[in-house]
């Protein structure tokens, strides 16, 4: 089920890009550089599906203390940290030919720095400190809590307003062609489908280095392996 995964994945990934540069038309008011959009959009929707792993998983392991919870957890942090920092790149790209500045301290762009500033906490945290059962429940606290900050992305423009736009509401300019809501669509696929990838092979990765981890100190506590 995995490698289909991953072929799936490819060819949606290779259709979507076919797709932002040679079926989408070219917006009028910003030229090609609107084509970061359908980049922009489905990676920060990405960032989500992280995030909410995240969740799940330290909601999780809270409740029961599970080594798979804990990979999950520990897995969609990872996949909202690289996907955070990738809308942080996009972001700006595209905002310098909207606004002619890189960055400006709008609502939705201090509440999205500050949701990837919490993950990367999640991650040093992990990374540093012991892997005992409450560093964990630690971490997993901090899981949770980061979920917090997504509806506040989420609805910052709408609430606080800002210079964000709206695009797929319709306030931002809106998607005039219908070649352009198809290849949103496909980019959201392909996204969500490298997302999913992603978080399997990290889960994967994370859960078999555990149970080696355990079955050496077991080894070790019942004299195996010593001289």
């Amino acid at each position: 089920m995995f490698y289909g995964l991953l072929a799936v994945t490819a060819v949606c990934t290779l259709w979507t890009i076919h797709a932002i540069f040679l079926e989408a038309p070219t917006e009028a008011t910003m030229g090609i550089v609107q084509k970061i959009f359908y980049f922009h959009v489905p990676i920060a929707y990405s960032m989500y599906l992280g995030a909410t792993a995240c969740f799940v998983g330290s909601a999780g392991y809270l409740y029961n203390g599970k080594q798979g919870w804990d990979s999950l957890a520990r897995a969609g942090a990872e996949v909202a940290v690289v996907m955070g920092l990738l809308v942080m790149i996009t972001g700006p790209l595209w905002a310098a030919k909207a606004w002619g500045v890189y960055w400006t301290w709008d609502p939705r762009l201090t509440t999205q720095m500050l949701s990837v500033l919490l993950y990367v906490a999640y991650l040093v945290l992990r990374l540093f400190t012991g892997d005992g059962d409450a560093e964990r429940r630690f971490a997993a606290a901090l899981g949770v809590l980061g979920a917090a900050n997504l509806p506040i992305i989420h609805f910052s423009v709408q609430k606080w307003g800002g210079t964000h736009p709206a695009v797929i509401t319709g306030k931002g300019g809106g998607l005039t062609d219908p070649a352009m809501v198809s290849t949103l669509m496909f980019g959201f696929l392909s996204f969500t489908l490298f997302s999913i990838v992603l978080l399997w092979s990290r889960f994967r990765i994370d859960l078999s280095s555990s149970r080696l981890a355990d079955l050496e100190q077991q080894a070790l506590e019942l004299g195996i392996g010593e001289d």
